[in-house]
C-alpha cells in the first residue's frame, strides 16, 4: 500500500476581513488542508483521509463528509470525472478537488519506479510493457514522437511523418 499526501496552506502579506467573520491578520492561513489517499500497486484508493485545521467559513468542516466516496476508484484515466461524480459541485470543496487531481501524477511518479527497483533488488528482470505508459503521450515532454519516448520506451515512438 501507498500513502499519497497533498497539503494546501494559503495566506495573505495583510490584514483583512472575510465578510460577516472576523479579521484575519496577515500571515493566518486561510485554509490549511491535507488529504491523503492510500493506494494499491494498481492505483485503486482503499482509504482517504482529510485534515482541515484552518477554513475561511464554518461550514466549510463539512467538505471532506463525502470523500469515501472516493474509496475504490482508481487513478487513472477518468480520475477527475469520478471526482466530479462523487463530490464535485456542492457535495465538495474546490481545494479538497483540485489537490486531489494533481495526486494521481504523484503516485504515477512513485508508484512504478518503486516497483522496479523492488524487483531489481530482487533480481527479477524488469518488465516490459506491452501498452504506453498512462503518461506517455500526455505531456510535450512525453509526446510519442518525441526524444525522451524514444529513448525510454523506444517499443511506443512514433517517428513524426515528413509531409
Amino acid at each position: 500500500m501507498w500513502d499519497i499526501e497533498a497539503a494546501l496552506i494559503d495566506v495573505k502579506t495583510y490584514n483583512f476581513v472575510i465578510p460577516s467573520q472576523d479579521q484575519r491578520k496577515a500571515g493566518e492561513p486561510i485554509h490549511d488542508l491535507s488529504i491523503r489517499l492510500t493506494v494499491d500497486d494498481q492505483f485503486t484508493i482503499h482509504e482517504v483521509s482529510t485534515d482541515m485545521v484552518h477554513f475561511p467559513h464554518p461550514e466549510c468542516h463539512q467538505a471532506p463528509q463525502g470523500m469515501h466516496l472516493l474509496i475504490g476508484c482508481k487513478l487513472s484515466s477518468g480520475w477527475r470525472k469520478a471526482i466530479d461524480a462523487r463530490i464535485g459541485g456542492t457535495a465538495g470543496c474546490t481545494h479538497l478537488r483540485e489537490m486531489l487531481f494533481n495526486m494521481a501524477t504523484a503516485a504515477y511518479q512513485t508508484i512504478p519506479s518503486a516497483l522496479q527497483f523492488r524487483n531489481q533488488q530482487a533480481g527479477l528482470p524488469d518488465e516490459v510493457p506491452t501498452t504506453p505508459p498512462p503518461h506517455v503521450g500526455k505531456c510535450m515532454s512525453w509526446a510519442l514522437d518525441g526524444a525522451v519516448v524514444q529513448r525510454h520506451y523506444p517499443m511506443f515512438y512514433q517517428k513524426q511523418s515528413q509531409d
